[in-house]
């Protein structure tokens, strides 16, 4: 055995081994329960960073829990390889993404294998082979035969540096996700799927995901956006038009003054009078080159134009001028707003910037609101009044009075509304799948035979990253021939949304080389649904609602029989920055800061505490660096003792080095006590002395809290920090010697404890300790309930409730006894002694309070 820890050493001879032996590859059947634990893949456009090494360390410790405790573990590994990220660092780098993909898939391979992450790499996928967008492009033509499929023209966000459409979920604050350039408004024909037709499913499914956070439950549930209420018809003066509303307050129709209408709204032209024209056309101008989130933030100045046109309401009779409005959206209900000034902050401060009238239909209790006076809407409950037949309803009642009497009389009904729009899934991009649909002058848009797929993404083509997508210049790739009449033809040029791939990836890889289909449904039904699965949060309203939407739709088509894809979800927190780092170097080394100047460089060091870890900030640790200095295993223990997955990880020098020697004491603690403990016999608890027991019982304890740390609860820092409060433990524990056969029980333990955590170490120690088999052969450590009991207890005694002594009893002392022993103990007298003792309160097992007077 190596007298010192050499983890570099160590850990290449295990990761061969591995490599040799796959001892992680699995396959459906046998007597072992299943379990099905992924991570998010990810983008192959660069190198793996920190908070790589800490999601896949996650993932890692819970698959190697779970395989000694003896399930059939999928734990797949694979790269979302298209879209932006890989084509955007290739037209950094100069060179094609096809092999910025593949040479970065190279790398991290290889790192990810460094970190002995243990991962079945027999089932290992690239989106941007054809094998695998091939059924990608088969799901796309079953959607478009069943309408879930369709081209339209639509306003789309458009990134002007990356020359492609973004779906709503990828604007961030007016902005592109990816570039962080500010996104622009365009009409554009793109593709969509109708997810719109799975809202309520979408919806209603969220309350059957127990193991899914809440606050991911929340974001979903409002990104479905469900609304009860009405849809009404107001006509037109003078027209044969009528105007459609969404309303979730039927109740204030009668305080319906103007209407507001987007100004993307089709019925805008026909509304606008002659003398206004052109004042609505500076307007709609305007309008477009705002960000639509921006437009519909509260705070956002609210603007609009008259048309000229008014509408009637049908209530009432009253006519109510029609109005473009800014912060009206095309995109939610049907671009339409009944106003209400009175009722709706919205339309309050609209109504007082263009002088508008207002009516109060609504009095809450104890108050008589005056328009006149009014500073802000009211918008909370109350009675009706101006309401004709409906004064003195209690509003609650009225919404449905009012929506039956619109019934009624042909001019509204009962609706329900969602805030989530149809996928938007073509981009003007190359590195992607290409949509497998042909444009032909007479027979329009035809579907790609299926015996013709896949249609691949031409490698052999010039790429700049300039002017957009290169495949609608290549025009051997463009010009083809229609499937149905024969005639001289076009293929469609957009790209599928990268998200389009990562929505189905997890069911692929419970058959990846199944060649009749998308996937084999037994091998589906044997491995999903996905029993954990792990990635960021920031996926909430896009991933991971995009996944359950296709993982219904491959349903509906017959290919699966799932509903939901994951039944356990758990979101990591972030890696933040507390060094120091060099403008140029990133991160860096204390050793490496020379007067408050990166030794390399001489650049001034940059404080970037508590930053999230970035490439754009350059503050990015370098895992193969890490490595490199301290092993794999000091890289993982970090990560993963450092906080609690679910919170955001402070980095720090201090605590890297401060796991390094923990793992060198675990190693001196084996290496010590070899001679001791070899070929020891077995444990006969009824010989052992009270100090045996004292360690006996604190292995057994620690056996307990470790595993229910991590089953389920994934509270790793607590059951790292137990481990090594056992080895302290060890250590300390007087004549251990004296008891071999518990100090070697205690030593494997610490051993096998660690080992989901630190694998090479531990399966070096565990070889050292005279075992021939893998540590994963052993199984999982199982506590003893008769371990756990103490011949004595420790009862601490308080006087009026402050602690003032502590007293030993037996085990199996009674009540009077425990009060006794309390009474007789001598620094407690000193509290009693001349005072009348009232009462003795005896919590078993854990304290006694004296009440004196």
């Amino acid at each position: 055995m190596l007298e010192r820890y050499k983890p570099l050493e160590i850990e290449k001879k295990w990761q061969d081994q591995w490599l040799e032996n796959q001892p992680w590859k699995v396959s459906e059947g046998g007597n072992k329960p299943k379990y099905y634990l992924l991570e998010m893949f990810p983008y192959p456009s660069g190198r793996i960073h920190m908070g790589h090494v800490r999601n896949y360390s996650i993932g890692d410790v819970v698959a190697r829990f779970k395989r000694l405790q003896g399930y059939n573990v999928l734990h797949p590994m694979g790269w979302d390889a298209c879209g932006m990220p890989a084509e955007n660092a290739a037209i950094q780098h100069g060179t094609h993404p096809a092999i910025w993909t593949k040479d970065n898939i190279a790398n991290m391979r290889t790192q990810l294998k460094r970190m002995g992450l243990s991962y079945d790499w027999s089932r290992e996928l690239a989106t941007c082979e054809p094998d695998y967008y091939r059924w990608e492009q088969l799901i796309f033509l079953k959607m478009f035969e069943k309408g879930l499929a369709y081209k339209k023209s639509a306003a789309v966000n458009w990134c002007p540096q990356c020359e492609t459409v973004l779906a709503n979920e990828q604007v961030e604050e007016e902005c592109c996700w990816r570039c962080e350039n500010k996104v622009e408004q365009k009409e554009l024909d793109q593709w969509f799927f109708r997810i719109t037709s799975y809202a309520e499913e979408l919806l209603e499914c969220t309350e059957k995901l127990p193991g899914w956070p809440d606050s991911v439950l929340t974001m979903q549930r409002n990104w479905i956006g469900k609304s009860t209420g009405a849809e009404i018809e107001f006509a037109v003066e003078g027209q044969a038009e009528t105007v459609r509303v969404f309303t979730t307050r039927p109740d204030t129709l009668f305080g319906a003054t103007f209407m507001s209408l987007a100004s993307e709204h089709p019925l805008v032209e026909a509304l606008t009078v002659p003398d206004r024209s052109e004042e609505v056309a500076e307007f709609i101008k305007k309008v477009q080159n705002i960000d639509q989130a921006q437009r519909s933030t509260d705070d956002y100045e609210k603007e609009g134009v008259f048309t000229g046109s008014y509408c009637i309401n049908p209530m009432n009779g009253a006519k109510m001028p029609v109005y473009l409005a800014n912060f009206v959206l095309m995109g939610y209900g049907t671009g339409a707003v009944m106003a209400v000034p009175t009722h709706d902050q919205r339309d309050f401060e609209f109504a007082r910037k263009y002088d508008l009238p207002m009516q109060v239909v609504i009095q809450p209790e104890g108050e008589a609101l005056n328009p006149a006076t009014m500073t802000e809407a009211w918008e909370g409950p109350g009675t009706m009044v101006n309401s004709g037949d409906f004064d003195g309803l209690a509003n609650n009642i009225g919404k449905e009075k009012i929506s039956e009497a619109l019934e009624t009389q042909g001019a509204g009904q009962n609706s329900v509304n969602y805030r989530i729009r149809d996928w938007l899934v073509s981009r003007q991009r190359y590195w992607g799948t290409p949509i497998p649909v042909i444009y032909c002058n007479d027979c329009g848009a035809v579907p790609v035979p299926e015996q013709d797929l896949p249609v691949k993404l031409p490698i052999d083509i010039e790429f700049t990253g300039e002017g957009g997508s290169p495949l609608a210049k290549l025009e051997s790739f463009v010009n083809t021939s229609c499937p149905q009449c024969g005639q001289p033809a076009r293929r469609e040029t957009d790209t599928f949304d990268t998200f389009v791939e990562s929505s189905w990836y997890f069911l692929r890889y419970a058959s990846p080389h199944c060649e009749t289909s998308p996937v084999d449904a037994a091998a589906v039904d044997y491995w999903l649904p996905a029993d954990q699965y792990i990635g960021g949060v920031e996926h909430a309203v896009m991933h991971l609602l995009y996944a359950r939407f296709w993982t219904k739709i491959l349903r509906d088509l017959e290919m699966i029989s799932l509903d939901e894809p994951f039944e356990n979800l758990l979101t990591q927190g972030m890696v933040c920055m507390e060094t120091s780092s060099c403008p140029e170097h990133g991160w860096l080394y204390p050793e490496e800061i020379e007067n408050g100047r990166c030794s390399r460089c001489q650049a001034e060091v940059v404080s970037g505490r508590n930053e999230k870890m970035s490439k754009s900030k350059k503050n990015v640790i370098d895992p193969d660096g890490l490595i490199k200095r301290y092993g794999a295993d000091t890289a993982r223990l970090f990560t993963l003792f450092a906080a609690p997955p679910e919170k955001d990880l402070e980095w720090n020098d201090q605590g890297v080095e401060g796991c390094f020697r923990f793992l060198n004491r675990v190693w001196r603690l084996v290496y010590d006590n070899l001679a001791t403990i070899d070929e020891v016999a077995g444990i006969d608890a009824g010989k052992l002395t009270p100090a045996a027991k004292d360690l006996r019982r604190l292995v057994h304890r620690t056996i307990k809290k470790v595993t229910e740390d991590i089953d389920g609860s994934f509270h790793f820092n607590t059951a790292i920090a137990a481990v090594m409060e056992l080895v302290n433990g060890i250590s300390v524990a007087p004549d251990k010697e004296a008891a071999p056969e518990v100090l070697r029980e205690a030593i494997e333990s610490v051993v096998r404890l660690m080992a989901p955590f630190v694998p090479h170490i531990c399966e070096e120690l565990w070889q050292e300790l005279g075992y021939e088999d893998s540590l994963e052969e052993c199984g999982w450590p199982v506590w003893d309930e008769d371990a756990l009991l103490a011949d004595t207890l420790l009862i601490v005694v308080q006087v009026n409730g402050k602690v003032r002594g502590k007293v030993t009893v037996p085990a199996d002392a009674g009540k009077d006894a425990v009060e006794a022993a309390a009474l007789a103990d001598t620094n407690v007298i000193r509290f009693i002694e001349g005072k009348i003792v009232r009462k003795v309160i005896v919590v078993p097992g854990r304290l006694v309070n004296i009440v004196v007077g």
